[in-house]
């Protein structure tokens, strides 16, 4: 059996619609490379990647660094199993749990994975340590959440999209509003069973919505006071994206490392992260907790056939390195101001765009036309003719987040493209 050589960008995406399952809908960019912030399609045509894989590659594309720690790896020892030990896991825990300020992870592969590890240990943990009854455990959840797409976590999605005909739905959650802690605390109060609250420090797939400054903080007492967990699922808004450690540091700024000592930090007592955690170069996923809360989980209770593998553990090892070897938590916060402030000097005169919000390189600005237009859409095609990669979410928002290694001259360079291509927009709406 052949293997077809690529040569043209249609050639690909017709292979992809004849023997693929068609469960994505791709902006027509066929790419072939990437280095830092950019990517090379089949033609060459080189481009900006603001997307960064959504956050997975906060690092940059093909980090010499963190491919080289897997590469060297993979010559030497891929898979074990956990049926044994590896020598590459115990350095990579200790690593990962001193970094967050945790006392124990548990590694997992996918983002969707570490969400369902998290689920299953908060349970665990309401059933042998809070007293609940077996099977009434009840877990809190914000409305328009993303989570990923696994059956159990469809079950408490808004996305129709994602959930329609894929039940039955799995019991167990309850949803508030985003940003009420109103809500939040009524639910706390007056449902009984509850063992957690889980929740995205910013909603990245809902259209980066940024909750009000002490949202996370409250939410936090709200937990503690009524003796629940705290689940912070930071695969997306984690290492380094929204300008510091993890979104959940609110606005600390600690260069070389957490220090969790910042006013502004909210200590969740589960931490999910994937993403980047391994600089986007191969599937790692964590979750982090202390030992009252992990220990509940004994052998044969959970576990992965790749999970804890040792290439993951040298390139995640390296990836993190990385965060605070290029100051990317700095870099972050600091472009990710100039960025907003530079597209609010473009949208006070603009009737296509209404604003720009987010934070650090984590923002996205919102498209004055309703969900269902194509006009996100269309700037996208526009924005990738012009050299530029970003994608909408919910119809009428484009998401811009580029690798966090990118330059102020690099930033004005795009600001410049997306200013040139928004214009051409604003007789159309």
């Amino acid at each position: 059996m052949s293997v077809v050589t690529i040569k043209s960008s249609q050639q690909a995406i017709e292979l992809e619609e004849k023997h693929g399952a068609h469960n994505y809908h791709p902006l027509p960019a066929v790419l072939k490379k990437g280095e830092g912030v950019f990517m090379w399609d089949v033609e060459d045509k080189k481009y900006y990647d603001f997307l960064s894989a959504y956050s997975a590659v906060n690092q940059g594309h093909c980090h010499p660094k963190i491919i080289g720690a897997m590469t060297k790896q993979a010559e030497t020892l891929t898979l074990t199993s956990r049926a044994f030990h590896n020598d590459v896991l115990g350095k990579y825990e200790k690593f990962a749990t001193e970094y967050f300020g945790f006392d124990k992870l548990l590694p997992m592969n996918t983002g969707a994975e570490a969400v369902e590890t998290a689920i299953k240990i908060c349970r665990k943990w309401a059933y042998e340590k809070k007293g609940i009854h077996e099977n009434e455990a009840q877990i809190i959840v914000a409305e328009n959440n993303f989570h990923g797409r696994t059956t159990t976590v469809i079950s408490f999605s808004n996305d129709e999209g994602a959930r329609k005909n894929f039940g039955p739905y799995t019991p167990g959650f309850l949803k508030v509003g985003y940003d009420n802690l109103e809500q939040l605390e009524e639910a706390l109060k007056n449902t009984p069973n509850v063992a957690g609250f889980l929740v995205e420090p910013i909603q990245g797939e809902a259209g980066v919505f940024v909750p009000s400054e002490d949202y996370l903080s409250e939410a936090r007492k709200l937990c503690k006071k009524y003796g629940v967990l705290f689940i912070a699922d930071e695969i997306q808004t984690g290492i380094a994206r929204t300008g510091s450690l993890l979104a959940v540091c609110g606005n600390c700024t600690c260069q070389n490392k957490c220090e969790q000592q910042s006013e502004t930090y909210v200590r969740p007592d589960i931490l999910i992260l994937g993403k980047a955690l391994s600089g986007g170069v191969y599937p790692v996923s964590a979750v982090l907790a202390d030992n009252e809360i992990m220990d509940v989980i004994q052998p044969g209770q959970h576990g992965s056939t790749f999970g804890g593998n040792p290439v993951a553990c040298e390139t995640a090892i390296a990836a993190l390195e990385v965060v605070y070897d290029e100051n990317l938590i700095q870099n972050a916060r600091e472009l990710g101001n100039y960025f907003r402030a530079e597209m609010n000097k473009y949208i006070a005169n603009s009737k296509v765009v209404k604003l720009v919000r987010g934070k650090g390189l984590l923002n996205a600005i919102v498209i004055n036309d309703i969900e269902e237009s194509s006009t996100a859409w269309n700037i996208c095609v526009d924005l990738k003719e012009n050299g530029l990669l970003a994608k909408p979410t919910h119809g009428n928002i484009i998401r811009f987040a580029p690798p966090l290694v990118i330059t102020k001259e690099q930033l004005d360079e795009c600001i410049a493209i997306i200013t040139k291509t928004l214009s051409k927009f604003e007789d159309q709406v």
